[in-house]
């Protein structure tokens, strides 16, 4: 491993550890979902800092992307910050103005995680890592929750996870069916032999009457451990990656059938076509799936993007070679044309930052050509770790440092969320 990967090493657990946890609550960034809006092609982008989290009762490291609702206001989450520091959901509207809509502490949970998700009567669904079941349960804190609320603050929680065989820390974000049922990932919990007693995750179901069943359960085998979120098909089969396992322990990418079934799709075997898979899989209309890799077990670059074709085929679409060109790719999204979206966690010509370098935000066209959109800079955030589409075709993602906030000297600053305008 190289010494610019085990940096990545140690800040991918830094992220997933803001809050303190136990070993249990490892998690990885959150990120979102599949969202298609065609990009109108020959404007120049325009990058703006939407907001600079502070701390001190502002929120402070989001590591999330956010949800952009018809009205161009803002939803999204901090894992730090609010008034007990363990956590926040806020709303930015169009003219920037932030309002904290929740603050978190306790039983309804602790450190939210993954991206919120609406339903058509305005509540929003989301996760948070820790918190919800009494001091001394299962988990230091509590083993993580599924929460609901709306744009005026209230809300519910409607599952608290045990750690034991129905999983803990919830991290990968949700989605959610026709029908009301929510799914989503833990990284913990499951077969209570697995991964020194704490579990090595699972997939979950929660029904519109909070009931919770297990579909899948990890072994830490072929099948992976420490999954990292779903998406889904219009048949209702999910998709993911698991951070670690699969046949040569690196990640794999998998498929869980809507009849239950669960099949490895691919596992990475390090060197050329890298290593441990992160963040959510983008799926087209032909059924290829396209996802990110951070390289961390590999000298060979800083990571790739890769797509998988529905015969279990990989391609490299894209190798992260050089610090410049970004390191260490993550959070995908996908235009009408085919186009590619994402950020990287360091890398691009900033300096300064965490890495040294500050991330970028990039474009892959369908012919393999990848343009840098934005270079981070620091002053205007530092480490981006989301990114999700949003009116005509606009840019959107948080940072988990830099910008402005004294409160958050680890990172250089308490975040962002920023708007790459087309």
């Amino acid at each position: 491993m190289t010494p610019g990967n085990t940096k990545l090493q140690n800040v991918m657990n830094e992220v997933r550890t803001t809050s303190p946890r136990t070993a249990r609550s490892i998690s990885r960034f959150a990120l979102l979902a599949l969202v298609l809006i065609l990009v109108p092609p020959g404007r120049a982008q325009t990058f703006t800092v939407l907001h600079y989290f502070a701390g001190n009762g502002d929120g402070a490291e989001p590591t999330a992307g956010v949800l952009v609702d018809p009205r161009g206001d803002i939803y999204g989450t901090t894992n730090r910050g609010g008034s007990f520091n363990y956590g926040t959901v806020f709303r930015l509207d169009a003219n920037g103005q932030e309002a904290l809509l929740h603050n978190f502490l306790g039983g309804e949970g602790l450190f939210p995680s993954g991206s919120l998700i609406p339903d058509s009567a305005g509540n929003l669904y989301g996760e948070t890592l820790d918190g919800g079941a009494p001091e001394g349960g299962g988990c230091a804190h509590g083993c993580g929750t599924v929460f609901r609320g709306n744009n005026n603050g209230t809300g519910a929680v409607l599952y608290s996870f045990a750690g034991t065989t129905d999983g803990g820390a919830p991290s990968g974000g949700l989605i959610r069916d026709a029908a009301g049922n929510l799914y989503g990932t833990t990284e913990n919990g499951g077969i209570e032999s697995c991964y020194v007693q704490y579990g090595c995750g699972v997939i979950f179901k929660l029904d519109a009457t909070n009931h919770e069943t297990v579909l899948y359960e990890f072994t830490d085998g072929v099948d992976g451990k420490m999954p990292d979120g779903i998406i889904a098909d219009v048949a209702g089969n999910l998709y993911g990656t698991t951070y670690d396992g699969g046949i040569y322990g690196i990640g794999c990418v998998y498929e869980l059938s809507a009849t239950g079934a669960f099949t490895v799709l691919y596992s990475f075997p390090g060197g050329a076509d890298s290593s441990v898979p992160n963040g959510h899989l983008v799926m087209d209309a032909a059924g290829n799936l396209y996802g990110t890799t951070s390289s961390a077990f590999d000298s060979e670059g800083y990571g790739i993007v890769f797509k998988l074709d529905p015969a279990g085929n990989l391609t490299v679409l894209y190798n992260f070679l050089v610090a410049s060109d970004g390191e260490y790719p993550n959070s995908l999204v996908m235009d009408s044309a085919g186009n590619l979206y994402g950020v990287t966690l360091g890398g691009g010509t900033g300096s300064g930052c965490y890495y040294g370098s500050c991330g970028t935000v990039f474009k892959l066209d369908t012919q393999g050509t990848k343009t840098i959109l934005h270079n981070f800079t620091g002053a205007d955030g530092e480490l981006p770790n989301s990114l999700t589409m949003g009116g005509p075709g606009n840019l959107y993602g948080t940072t988990l440092g830099g910008g402005k906030g004294s409160a958050c000297s680890y990172y250089h600053g308490c975040g962002t969320v920023f708007e790459l305008s087309r």
